[in-house]
């Protein structure tokens, strides 16, 4: 006989690979039910029974799923004990056991037995599932793995064979009715063959013979079965916790802070700008504002000036730092707006652990001070470096390491304390909030979040009874993804753009569905509209401001950290090491220009010898020796290797320094080049040496970086992908499936190098001052198809919200960061793609203001084809050629120049530079140098 059964549970194992004797992995049976068929299809035995829960709660979320709440599981339920036994006893009658996806239900029901008896009697019985390949072949249902077609689900599979749906009322015992239906209609169409289950070609006759025509339901009491579904879940409603409208209180009373906002650079995922957070915080009154993006702090450091830009701050800073530093006898000054950086971390079990996917939950973590924020940076580098997995990972051993000066808050419904009470049990939620409670203290704060949602309100109201008991203290925040509730459907096309979807596709979850917010209510609300929402508990507005009076301001930028340079014994001064001063370092850069000189000129005349004493004395005055020792170091290094180095380019060809070390091999002096270009004393800025490598050499050079300062020492730089103007207007009109002839004929109206928050802001004067006729007449029919209710008209104007957004990371070309010490020490860091090398989470706008060392190191393919093109003369005919020693006033060289044919030669190659090469005919260098100075300024 052939037992079809199914369960309702308390939700899903956290592993769906773990053995059923992981007791803690597999989620709890809340209702058993079963049906027995002979072999003949007829109809032997029903059983429907919901299980106690003894020691256990049902989550909120498994309730709305099946509607057995606690509370009716309490009031209905029967001991876990004695349902196994009845179900063991209907199995001993059986040789099957059936279910569709049944894997799942044999193992949440052997965890059961397991648990009572330590032994599993399943493991008799053979089991038969009706969600196979053989039923998806059947179903022909499109979005499988590997391009084959989907397992069908139970109602799907119900509807192929039936064409209709099933009565359901989200209950094991109806979900039973439709399994065996489809089972044994299954096995009369044969495709359940008879060899399949062990069974002879006469069962089939005899099965097909009993059941001459479509198997028919049996018919089971489902509006009996809804009603108590609705029962159980009126059992589990919790009151509306949103606040009343009437409320004596008033948004001047109150001092408030969002402390959990994301922007930007949570990658596709928010659409707020920075700047644009800060000013609103700002504008509305706001006592403060925090920033925390997901998984990174790649907006750390705009933030943080945005921050510090507000009037007063600076000021602030300034005097609280004097005070600190007992140059003022006078009190600290409160911060007029405090920024505080912070970060949403995804806390998992292990983050090492890549052997299954786990996301962990979303807890966010906010930093008091500057040693905060240096806490958050290791964290996300960590999170970046060795936990990334889907997501940046860390993990709660990590975050104890780290935790020092750092705020947490419980997060949103993906927070472990919420979720957990939402999808796994109380006891668990528990667990957790006491792990948080008693390893941060007062630095823990429950986060209440109000977005209209059923989910919220339940476990808002469990929030608060956790902190009467505890004592643990509560937030009011929104958990803000984009500025303006206008801007939702902007966010949600951004969603959209990440996921491959179109914004048309309902949103929810499986096949036909995609991922979106459940309501638009996740703006950067006033402070008058979270007033209004949290007017019953006014404390949990109040303690935004207790947490911002625990922050420090502090700014990032800092003097850029030269990493240290190792001089020869002889050029050693012992007091450097006492009082941090370079004079090592500029003795021996001056015994290094010297000798260079040496070499470079045959004799210092007194012209050469004052320009490099100047040039020494700059350069010591300023701070930047050990700079110019670094250069000169991996520049002498790439020669030893082989790898060919530029004669040099940009301002430093100025520095007559540079060309007696072997930086550059262009002589200043002789072409009357000005150093102060390059270094100004007047005006003190980090030089900059862009160095030319053959760009098969480069990683060479790379390489012996990392090698002598070592691999935590040196990183690449970051660089973020946004959309532009005309990719902002495809995105969105693939999202909204404007025609794609439309989109790109309204791409096509967008001026190239122009924004579209640039172009709404001009007037007809500054269009006309800006562009030409007809570009101006584009411009105007662009923003006169915005206007309106049309599709065009709704793709123009959401672009314009998604502009600038964040599409995607990459690496700098040639930038390298070197630090003095572990970099993580001093800013977050990812690792690059395609490469085990760090990257800065910093772009390069920022880096050297935070105080990180750049050096350019361009792979240049002229100087690759120079060195090939050398090595073929040595090969084929025996001559030895040194490029450095090339004459400049080779008649033939200047005669292709003359002709135009210049390909491959760096910066003549392009066809105007050809036009210009033949109509001008260069004779001598300074023709070359004038030209390309003109065509390139």
């Amino acid at each position: 006989m052939f037992l079809i059964f199914d369960t309702e549970t308390t939700g899903f194992p956290k592993d769906w690979n773990a053995p059923i004797t992981d007791l803690d992995n597999w989620p709890r049976v809340v209702q058993l039910a079963w049906q027995i068929h002979d072999e003949q299809g007829a109809i032997v035995e029903v059983q429907d029974h919901i299980i106690y829960p003894d020691g256990f709660d049902i989550p909120f979320n498994s309730t709305k799923i099946h509607g057995i709440s606690t509370e009716r599981a309490r009031d209905e339920g029967k001991p876990l004990e004695e349902v196994l036994a009845l179900f063991e006893a209907s199995m001993d009658k059986c040789e099957y056991l059936i279910g569709h996806n049944v894997k799942f239900d044999l193992n949440v029901t052997g965890c059961e037995y397991y648990r009572v008896k330590g032994a599993n009697p399943l493991d008799r019985k053979t089991p038969v599932d009706s969600c196979t390949e053989t039923t998806a072949e059947l179903c022909q249902l499109p979005g499988g793995r590997g391009g084959r077609y989907k397992l069908p689900k139970l109602e799907e599979l119900y509807f192929h064979l039936f064409n209709e749906g099933f009565a359901e009322a989200h209950n094991a015992a109806f979900d039973v009715e439709a399994t065996a239906r489809v089972f044994l209609e299954l096995v009369r169409l044969n495709i359940i063959t008879p060899e399949s289950i062990g069974k002879d070609q006469d069962f089939l006759s005899r099965f097909k013979t009993a059941n001459p025509s479509t198997i028919q339901a049996i018919g089971l009491a489902v509006e009996e079965a809804k009603k108590k579904r609705a029962e159980g879940l009126g059992k589990s409603e919790t009151a509306n916790t949103t606040a009343s409208k009437s409320t004596s209180l008033h948004a001047a009373d109150v001092e408030f802070a969002h402390l959990h906002n994301h922007t930007q650079f949570s990658i596709l995922q928010a659409t707020t700008v920075v700047a644009d957070l800060v000013n609103a915080a700002v504008d509305n009154g706001h006592a403060g504002v925090a920033m925390t993006d997901l998984g990174n702090l790649m907006g750390a450091f705009h933030f943080n000036r945005s921050v510090m830009k507000v009037p007063g701050n600076r000021e602030a800073y300034e005097h609280n730092e004097k005070v600190k530093a007992g140059e003022l006898d006078e009190p600290l000054k409160e911060y007029p707006f405090v920024g505080v950086i912070g970060c949403e971390f995804y806390v998992c079990e292990d983050r090492l652990d890549r052997s299954k996917k786990d996301d962990g939950y979303q807890i966010v973590v906010l930093a008091k001070n500057k040693n905060g924020y240096h806490n958050l940076a290791k964290l996300s580098s960590e999170g970046m470096l060795n936990g990334y997995y889907y997501v940046p990972r860390i993990d709660k051993s990590v975050l104890l390491e780290h935790k020092e000066d750092l705020i947490v808050l419980s997060g949103g419904l993906r927070g472990e304390v919420q979720h957990l009470y939402l999808n796994v049990g109380e006891t668990q939620a528990r667990a957790a909030l006491e792990w948080w409670h008693e390893h941060f203290g007062e630095d823990f704060y429950l986060e209440l979040n109000r977005h209209g949602l059923d989910e919220e309100d339940h476990v808002n109201l469990q929030l608060l009874k956790y902190a009467e008991e505890y004592g643990i203290k509560y937030i009011a925040a929104n958990n803000t993804f984009y500025l303006t509730q206008d801007n939702a459907d902007a966010h949600d096309i951004l969603l959209c753009v990440k996921e491959g979807a179109q914004k048309s596709t309902p949103i929810g979850r499986g096949r036909g569905f995609r991922y979106g917010f459940p309501n638009q209510e996740f703006y950067f609300k006033s402070k008058e509209e979270m007033v209004e929402l949290f007017s019953d508990i006014p404390e949990a507005l109040n303690t935004t401001k207790e947490i911002l009076d625990k922050v420090e301001l502090y700014p990032l930028e800092r003097n850029v950290l030269l990493p240290a340079f190792e001089i020869p014994e002889q050029f050693q001064d012992p007091q450097d090491a006492v009082d941090g001063g370079q004079r090592g370092e500029n003795a021996y850069l001056r015994h290094l220009t010297y000798e260079g000189a040496k070499a470079r000129y045959g004799e210092i005349t007194p012209d050469v010898d004052e320009r490099l004493d100047f040039e020494l004395e700059t350069i010591a005055r300023t701070g930047y020796p050990g700079y110019f020792l670094i250069v000169q170091d991996f520049c002498e290094a790439a020669r030893q290797m082989g790898v060919s180095v530029g004669p040099g380019r940009g301002s430093a060809a100025g520095s007559a320094v540079a060309y007696a070390t072997g930086i550059t091999n262009v002589d200043p002096i002789k072409y009357d080049l000005l150093f102060e270009r390059f270094l100004n004393p007047e005006r003190v800025s980090l030089p900059d040496i862009d160095i030319d490598f053959d760009d098969e050499g480069r990683d060479k050079v790379i390489q012996y970086v990392i090698d002598k300062y070592g691999a935590p020492q040196v990183a690449q730089i970051i660089t973020y992908g946004s959309m532009a103007a005309k990719s902002s207007i495809r995105d969105a009109g693939r999202v909204l499936e404007l025609p794609l002839p439309d989109t790109d004929r309204i791409a096509k109206l967008i001026p190239d190098m122009t924004k579209l928050k640039k172009l709404w802001a001009l007037d007809e004067k500054g269009l006309k001052s800006k562009f030409n006729a007809e570009d101006a007449a584009m411009v105007r029919q662009l923003k006169e198809l915005s206007e309106g209710d049309s599709l065009e008209a709704t793709t123009i104007n959401q672009a314009l919200v998604l502009e600038g957004s964040l599409r995607n990371t990459g690496i700098h070309a040639c930038g390298v960061i070197i630090t003095p010490s572990d970099i993580r020490e001093l800013v977050p860091v990812a690792r690059a793609k395609d490469s085990d090398m760090w990257c800065t989470q910093f772009d390069n706008s920022v880096v050297e203001d935070a105080g990180l060392l750049k050096m350019d190191f361009l792979g240049l393919r002229t100087l690759t084809i120079i060195k090939e093109a050398c090595r073929l003369v040595k090969q084929r005919h025996g001559v030895e050629l040194d490029p450095d020693a090339f004459p400049l006033d080779d008649t033939k060289t200047y005669e292709l120049f003359q002709r135009g044919e210049t390909v491959g030669i760096f910066q003549y190659e392009s066809a105007g530079m050809q036009k210009y090469l033949k109509e001008l005919k260069p004779t001598e260098f300074a023709d070359l140098i004038a030209m390309n100075a003109l065509y390139r300024p």
